[in-house]
């Protein structure tokens, strides 16, 4: 039996590509309606665009499902809420929540500066929390809702040049 996701929203941050996007195509792929959130920065979090966003719903849009992009910082949580209204204005519910939205700062911890530290922890611990916040009552209210956090082996192991993980 496959696992389906039919008349279920689902937000998924960092989506613009790399494991967000997996994770956005394979949930449309199983019927969710999908919010394809991505800032469209550089790795290290820098510039911005929703063009990746934006790419990933055309795939979406192109193999039959329904998408909508979204380019709000987690990192502001008034972005984050006007995803969320956006979401549920669109389709009235949010079911699923991916918190995958990451940045990278590749330095020693001696050669690194606080506001990369702090930039780093923004968005892969506090982007989560806004976004987690965002749906919190309303999965509450649906008494249903599936929040999933995903990380990397930096932040399991460690790894060197990555102490802000």
């Amino acid at each position: 039996m496959a696992m389906r996701f039919d008349g279920q929203v689902a937000i998924v941050t960092g989506a613009g590509g790399g494991l967000g996007r997996e994770h956005a195509l394979a949930l449309a792929a199983r019927g969710a309606k999908v919010v394809v959130n991505d800032l469209g920065g550089a790795r290290d979090g820098s510039g911005g665009s929703a063009t990746a966003a934006e790419s990933v719903v055309a795939e979406i849009v192109a193999a039959g499902g329904e998408a909508i992009a979204n380019a709000a910082s987690v990192t502001d949580f008034a972005a984050v809420q006007a995803m969320v209204d956006q979401a549920m204005a669109k389709w009235g519910r949010i079911d699923i929540l991916v918190n995958n939205a990451g940045v990278l700062r590749d330095k020693t911890f001696a050669k690194m500066e606080i506001k990369d530290f702090r930039f780093v922890v923004d968005v892969h611990l506090m982007g989560a929390v806004n976004c987690t916040k965002a749906v919190w009552e309303i999965m509450r209210g649906q008494n249903y809702g599936r929040i999933v956090m995903t990380t990397s082996s930096s932040g399991l192991y460690g790894n060197f040049g990555q102490s802000n993980y």
